[in-house]
């Protein structure tokens, strides 16, 4: 039960309805607000959402979170930064600016590896609208971070522009293997039909030639015959014609 009534506490301070409840009871408006009530309203939204995420309120922070998107948000923004900023130490700076619509509160937090500016919105209500956590990092690591960024972009377009110009460059390839897979089969095709018609014509000539001359000398011999000569010199067989 006293488990219960922490975290409702912690919600309530979160959400900032005990302060605009006790702001209207008491009929004075937000603006009127010092800059050091300002400033501990900040401080005790940031202490509760260092319990919230301390790791032993897991559940009631996954229902707030939830239930309310600017707590998610908040919790979500001190989480990642811890990575770089270590373990909260104390609190080095606070600083409050009222303005027309809300109040700003701004913490300067003192980690074991990094400092880190807190910045926490309240409405004129005095409602949380935003919590945000800005890791301040010295001026070599802002440079390192600088040039590792800019590497990492040149190399990635310099990359991409060799891979660009290797494809390019394999183009000339493309016909040259489209030309090879398209005449093998044409050199197939052709082998077989050039020998077999030729063969059967040249067979045909030569015997039709030899047919001719055999004809010829026994037409001759046959003149020579009738006529009484002993040999064929002196005939000559000019043309063949069939009869039909």
């Amino acid at each position: 039960m006293k488990k219960w009534l922490l975290v409702l506490g912690m919600i309530t301070c979160i959400l900032g309805v005990s302060a605009c409840g006790s702001k209207e009871q008491e009929g004075v408006s937000w603006t009127d607000m010092s800059e050091d009530e300002a400033i501990y309203y900040g401080e005790q939204t940031f202490q509760n959402l260092m319990m919230i995420c301390s790791g032993a309120y897991e559940t009631e922070k996954a229902q707030l979170a939830k239930a309310d998107a600017v707590s998610a948000a908040a919790f979500s923004s001190w989480e990642s930064a811890q990575a770089d900023m270590g373990d909260y130490v104390d609190i080095l700076e606070r600083s409050a600016e009222i303005r027309e619509d809300g109040f700003v509160v701004n913490l300067k937090v003192d980690g074991t590896s990094h400092d880190a500016n807190v910045e926490i919105v309240f409405d004129d209500e005095v409602m949380l609208t935003s919590l945000s956590v800005n890791i301040i990092y010295s001026f070599g690591e802002l440079m390192t971070k600088a040039a590792l960024n800019t590497l990492l972009g040149m190399g990635t377009v310099f990359v991409v522009l060799i891979l660009i110009s290797l494809i390019i460059s394999c183009f000339n390839f493309i016909p040259k293997i489209q030309a090879a897979f398209t005449k093998k089969p044409k050199q197939e095709a052709a082998k077989p039909a050039v020998p077999a018609a030729a063969a059967p014509v040249q067979a045909a000539v030569v015997e039709e030639e030899s047919d001719d001359l055999e004809l010829v000398a026994v037409i001759a011999a046959a003149i020579a015959a009738s006529e009484g000569a002993v040999s064929t010199d002196g005939f000559v067989v000019r043309s063949i014609r069939k009869r039909r």
